[in-house]
């Protein structure tokens, strides 16, 4: 199961994602796009991805304690739901126009939509068995929840994109080890025997 770095190791594969697919054109450099804040000042970067809600979903059906080992048994991972957005960097000092804004916001929502599934294990390499893909959609809010979401930062709003990533699958540090087997019933029941009539 994920350890706790998956919701970091999801951010970072966002940023690789867009930094291997929008440099040099239509941005110039990797350095130039970042995990960060569109509150954070005096930052000289063009296209930021801010995580600004996690929130945990409902329980996922599995059983109250599952295998971590050959005796050993974990509680059950807990799914969350991650929230980005994807913002132009207001202070960059690269003389950005209208138009290279727009034409910034729609190679990165293709990027995204052409990348939108990871599976945990490319993002932790050292997981055993196979967990549910996580997949990155875009986020149905209205114009008012985005706006409510750059007022939060002290910030106007500007066009920006909204993604969802979900389920991102966080593990349990509680084992369990199984109870030892201290009897066993058995029964033999004989067939084919030939009986005399």
């Amino acid at each position: 199961m994920a350890d706790y770095s998956i919701i970091s190791d999801v951010s970072a594969y966002l940023v690789k994602l867009l930094r291997q697919r929008m440099c040099p054109e239509p941005i110039p450099s990797p350095n130039n796009i970042e995990v960060s804040s569109p509150a954070e000042q005096d930052v000289d970067y063009i296209l930021g991805l801010y995580l600004y809600d996690i929130r945990e979903e409902g329980e996922i059906s599995v059983p109250p304690l599952v295998g971590a080992g050959r005796t050993r048994l974990s509680r059950p991972p807990k799914p969350y739901s991650l929230y980005y957005m994807l913002f132009i960097n207001g202070s960059s000092q690269m003389g950005l126009k209208a138009h290279d804004i727009q034409k910034i916001i729609g190679r990165a929502a293709q990027v995204i939509n052409d990348g939108n599934i990871v599976y945990p294990n490319q993002l932790q390499t050292w997981l055993e068995s196979p967990e549910a893909p996580i997949s990155i959609t875009p986020s149905k809010i209205s114009l008012e929840d985005k706006v409510r979401v750059w007022s939060a930062i002290n910030k106007p709003y500007q066009v920006s994109l909204f993604y969802k990533a979900a389920p991102v699958l966080l593990s349990s540090e509680i084992i369990v080890d199984a109870p030892r087997v201290t009897q066993a019933d058995f029964t033999l029941h004989l067939t084919g025997e030939s009986r005399e009539g």
